[in-house]
């Protein structure tokens, strides 16, 4: 496809339908007059502005680095707990919440890490009050919000609730919009412990501006709230989300399907530059125990979720919830991995015909490892110990985080992994090196005596990378980061080194482009040499195995030969 302008590209998968935000369509129209004087907050409505999903059809997301952390302490690992929407819709009531409180309370849940309760849209009456405060609906809650965070707490639970950052609620409710220091007052003399924050009928008002509001709202009651961003993955949220909340959305809603949960991985599994301790990329609420998951499928959902560091928020009726959901919500196996101190989120070692490689470096120096496989039957699925960043040692530790077995290895991984399955084990032995992560030097081309290079020092996007003569200069210093991507320079200028337009096909030139944690920006440094793109799965390719100065990279079918051996450092 030509585009006119700016570089067509394969884009992100496009979230699935959403019930909540189509609900929420009907809503908006009426209100869009009615919240012009809410613009205040930033900007006035851009004029024709396009809809998100067609903004990223027409260019890239822009650069920018990840924002600083909020600080607020909060989410040192990602927060986990429960959320009525996925298993109740607007059927939340007081009732609802408590009975679910007391069984994870008793279930184990509570004892292996859940401990946010929370309500999701449709708490509250259709109107303020005559002060212009929320009201809890006393039909469904007839102690109110108080009331009910107080029977939370005395579990040792904490209770989070619902709101949004336009107008309306998704379901049209009165929305925090212009309301943001009385409703943060409001939960926090109430007890609430988690906000989650929605994106229905924004009116158009900046998304970064809006939730900034509501996080200094929330940071002047004095109450430690953990604040959720639910902007469904729009205004390349990643790139600030940091700065304003504790986590963010990164697509559309999930829904109990394989094919949503598949979508959503692919969305997330590329971000992990942005997540770390106190500020996550989040997938969406879990389907485990939902709709046609099978338990298989409920398992590989949660097995990538701890991989990604994601939030795990449980979306299924707990109180009636199957021993089968229960041993998949509670494996403290896996549960570990999520909640590793290190705060890494996974990243994909390799990908190729719907088998899916990611590892995860832990604290201490262990590293979990996840064998996914998309595909509708089984499948053998390997990886080495070098490629995921483990190095000197004879033998390595295997522990199988879903059957508790153990096995050595000397370097292979591998398992038969059943069709939208997932075995995970955790890798112990050797050191942990990620791979080369944080080693910074000239990539050389072994084969030609010479450097990766980026011509006349170039910021330019889309600049194809060369071979050149060593020189010691910044645009032939390059950094393999924790996140898989190559990088030069620093800064506002820093890039990284790019297969174009996601193309994964044989003579694709590799460039640089500004870094946005895509899959098509993330390589492997193997022990044998080669630099093995992680979307593609072939090798950094010197083209035509040409060694004169100028001579072009490029993807090549991996076959060893001089051409793909580089060296960094």
């Amino acid at each position: 496809m030509s585009m006119t302008g700016a570089r067509a590209r394969r884009l992100r998968p496009l979230p699935l339908p959403s019930l909540r935000r189509a609900r929420a369509a009907a809503f908006s129209v009426v209100l869009l007059a009615a919240a012009a004087p809410l613009l205040a907050l930033g900007t006035a409505q851009p004029a024709a502005a396009q809809p998100a999903a067609a903004q990223a059809a027409v260019a890239r997301p822009a650069a920018a680095q990840p924002a600083a952390a909020l600080g607020n302490g909060l989410a040192l690992t990602p927060q986990m707990g429960f959320n009525d929407w996925n298993a109740y819709g607007c059927n939340v009531s007081e009732s609802l919440i408590k009975s679910t409180a007391q069984a994870m309370h008793t279930n184990g849940m509570q004892a292996a890490g859940y401990s946010y309760v929370n309500i999701d849209d449709c708490w509250m009456t259709r109107n303020r009050d005559s002060a212009g405060r929320l009201v809890a609906d006393p039909a469904k809650f007839p102690d109110g919000i108080k009331g009910t965070a107080d029977y939370v707490h005395s579990l040792g639970l904490k209770l989070g609730i619902y709101e949004d950052a336009g107008t309306a609620t998704c379901a049209g409710y009165p929305g925090s919009l212009g309301h943001e220091t009385t409703d943060a007052q409001s939960f926090a003399s109430w007890g609430v412990d988690y906000l989650k924050y929605d994106n229905c009928n924004s009116t158009g008002a900046p998304a970064r501006a809006r939730y900034t509001a509501m996080r200094d709202a929330l940071a002047a009651t004095g109450r430690p709230i953990l604040y959720s961003l639910c902007n469904w993955g729009q205004d390349n949220v990643w790139t600030w989300g940091a700065d304003v909340g504790n986590s963010w959305r990164t697509t559309g809603d999930i829904n109990a399907s394989f094919s949503s949960m598949l979508s959503i991985f692919h969305s997330n599994v590329g971000l992990a530059s942005y997540a770390g301790p106190g500020h996550w990329n989040d997938p969406d609420m879990l389907e485990v125990g939902n709709g046609s998951l099978t338990a298989t499928e409920s398992r590989s959902e949660f097995s990538l979720w701890a991989e990604m560091a994601a939030p795990l928020i449980a979306g299924t009726n707990i109180p009636s919830a199957s021993a089968d959901t229960l041993s998949t919500l509670t494996n403290s196996r896996v549960i570990a991995v999520d909640q590793d101190p290190l705060g890494k989120q996974g990243v994909m070692v390799s990908s190729s015909g719907g088998r899916d490689v990611l590892a995860k470096p832990l604290a201490g120096g262990d590293v979990s490892v996840a064998l996914f496989n998309e595909t509708g039957s089984t499948a053998t699925i390997t990886t080495s110990a070098a490629a995921i960043g483990k190095t000197g040692a004879s033998a390595y530790t295997l522990t199988d985080l879903w059957s508790g077995a153990s096995s050595t290895t000397s370097g292979t991984i591998s398992a038969s992994v059943p069709a939208h399955g997932t075995v995970m084990y955790r890798v112990a032995g050797g050191t942990s090196g990620g791979g080369g992560a944080g080693v910074t030097g000239a990539l050389h081309a072994v084969g030609a005596g010479k450097c990766l290079d980026v011509p006349n020092s170039s910021r330019t996007a889309g600049t194809q990378a060369v071979i050149w003569s060593c020189n010691g200069g910044a645009n032939q210093t390059w950094t393999n980061s924790a996140s898989h991507q190559l990088t030069v320079y620093s800064g506002a200028d820093q890039r990284c080194l790019d297969v174009y337009d996601n193309q994964t096909g044989a003579g694709t030139k590799v460039e640089i482009w500004q870094c946005n944690g895509q899959a098509n920006q993330q390589w492997t440094l193997n022990a044998d040499g080669t630099v093995t793109g992680v979307q593609s799965g072939l090798c950094l390719t010197v083209a035509g195995g040409a060694t004169a100065d100028g001579a072009l990279a490029e993807l090549g079918t991996c076959n060893g030969s001089a051409a793909q051996q580089w060296k960094l450092g």
